[in-house]
């Protein structure tokens, strides 16, 4: 890249008084954009290929405009941009924000970045601020410009070495703050001195850091009882299995990651959350009938409760009740959170489960149908669709369901005997 020639005379000048020359150096800067435009290009394509987080991340990438640029070479002081026209380099002159969700992904962002380029140094600004001062908070991170990163036409990199890219890491609450920050205190001539004022803005910033705490342990809590319904659905499931082919059962176990789970949840111990996690976590413990009865409390308080969450208690009730085999009173419980929520697809499947246990086929069919009425979309309810309407000699509608299953990406051995055992009706080769 060809940089702007020197002027004789303004070099003397400069040499003379050691003040900078803004023009040329606007000159310097401004012929650098067009790279460093190609250069964050490339480096936010390759985070958005590595960084891997549950909730995709939002990306910004900005050049630092020259009066900010200017002011902060100004503010340094700078020997070099008052004697040269070379480039004066500034850690954050390429940037790229990396907006999160939540406060854990933070950390593994910054895991992930350490992992896959040269990182020159990490900030975590705001951290060491005491509850009284407000400010915003924010991981900064300097990568090397990867090799790859770099412009295509030039044979070599024309930036000088010291050249990075920062990469700003933050929770959309934080990123927000830091927005309206910089436009009412680094952008402003006159920062707030009223007493009054300043209490008004670090409430404002306590709320922010406030609410993304609350959104970490709502996230925290999601988890853990995502945890607890994973083993519960499988155990039901499993004991679906034994009951509808006459397996013999496996043998009960307490799994590992369950058992090791934290007790504690975010909530208020006694709150409807809180219960509906303990009662989960007995449930995935086998103290099943610990868990009928603390969804039997919340149930027995339910005036304040609408019916779409008393239909998810019943519908976790019965579980509870078909995990101890007591198959009339979880059935009762999917019938009654059936009726209180018109989407419970999942209730009617249950439902249908337990009929065909009860060797109802007729039923059991009536309500795989009205589960597959709200959601088509459920590969294992064409399964045992297909397996009720086998034992009802129904062949057709059966070969119907297990095509229909294979069609929505279900494969185990399950499915594949229930094929060949259909085909073998049909007198066809397997």
């Amino acid at each position: 890249m060809q940089l702007p020639e020197s002027n004789f005379l303004v070099d003397a000048f400069m040499n003379q008084s050691e003040l900078p020359h803004k023009v040329r150096i606007q000159q310097t800067y401004d012929s650098y954009i067009p790279v460093f435009e190609e250069i964050l290009t490339k480096v936010e394509n390759r985070l958005k290929s590595v960084i891997k987080l549950p909730s995709m991340p939002t990306y910004k990438a900005r050049i630092k405009s020259f009066g900010s640029y200017y002011k902060k070479i100004l503010r340094q002081k700078s020997e070099e941009s008052s004697t040269s026209h070379e480039l004066v380099t500034l850690t954050d002159m390429m940037g790229i924000r990396i907006i999160c969700a939540f406060l854990e992904d933070i950390d593994s962002v910054v895991h992930q970045l350490s992992e896959n380029f040269d990182v020159r140094e990490i900030e975590r600004k705001g951290s060491g601020q005491s509850f009284r001062e407000f400010g915003y908070e924010s991981v900064h991170v300097l990568i090397s410009i990867p090799v790859g990163c770099y412009p295509t036409e030039h044979l070599e990199p024309v930036l000088p070495g010291s050249v990075v890219c920062e990469i700003q890491v933050r929770t959309i609450l934080q990123d927000a703050w830091a927005e309206v920050e910089h436009e009412l205190i680094y952008k402003s001539e006159f920062n707030p001195f009223d007493k009054p004022l300043r209490r008004k803005l670090a409430a404002i910033n306590a709320n922010l850091s406030l609410a993304d705490t609350i959104f970490q342990e709502i996230r925290d809590y999601q988890n853990k009882l995502q945890s607890e319904l994973e083993v519960r659905r499988n155990t039901f499931y499993e004991k679906a299995d034994v009951m509808t082919e006459h397996r013999q059962p496996a043998g009960e176990k307490v799994p590992e990651k369950i058992a090791a789970l934290a007790e504690d949840s975010p909530y208020a111990k006694g709150s409807i959350d809180d219960m509906v996690l303990q009662a989960l976590h007995e449930h995935n413990l086998g103290h099943f009938k610990d868990a009928v009865a603390i969804y039997t409390k919340i149930i027995e308080s339910s005036e304040a409760l609408p019916d779409v969450v008393l239909a998810v208690i019943f519908k976790h009730r019965g579980m509870a009740h078909f995990a101890q085999s007591n198959y009339d009173a979880a059935l009762s419980d999917f019938q009654e959170s059936e009726k209180r929520d018109d989407n419970a697809f999942r209730a009617c499947y249950y439902e249908g489960i337990v009929y065909s246990i009860k060797e109802q086929q007729e039923d059991a069919v009536a309500c795989f149908d009205r589960s597959l009425a709200i959601n088509k979309y459920q590969s294992h309810v064409y399964y045992r669709r297909a397996l009720a309407f086998y034992k009802l000699h129904r062949y057709e509608a059966a070969m119907h369901d297990v095509n229909s299953a294979i069609e929505l990406g279900l494969d185990d051995d399950d499915l594949r005997q229930l094929k060949a055992k259909l085909l073998s009706k049909f007198d066809m080769k397997v």
